[in-house]
């Protein structure tokens, strides 16, 4: 199992999440902020299986706006290993 930590621009939020929710991936999303500017963004959750990690980075990447400036980065993410997922 693995855990995506996504983090977003606040302004793709809203077609990401949706997106990801639309092919039946889960998403917990979470207001922050950070960087040089302090700008507003999003911090996205997705647990899903090995398997469909290519299919979800896919539809991250699909779904975020062009940079501003060619120096900007769209979105930073983590992919990371899971060793229990309990779910109450």
């Amino acid at each position: 199992m693995k855990m995506i930590i996504a983090i977003v621009r606040d302004r793709d939020t809203d077609p990401v999440s949706r997106a990801l929710t639309t092919a039946d991936f889960r998403v917990t999303h979470i207001a922050s902020t950070g960087g040089f500017l302090r700008r507003g963004n999003s911090t996205l959750f997705v647990g899903l299986e090995d398997e469909k990690v290519e299919n979800a980075l896919d539809i991250i990447r699909k779904n975020l706006e062009p940079p501003d400036d060619p120096q900007q980065k769209r979105a930073t993410l983590f992919v990371l290993n899971v060793n229990q997922f309990i779910h109450f």
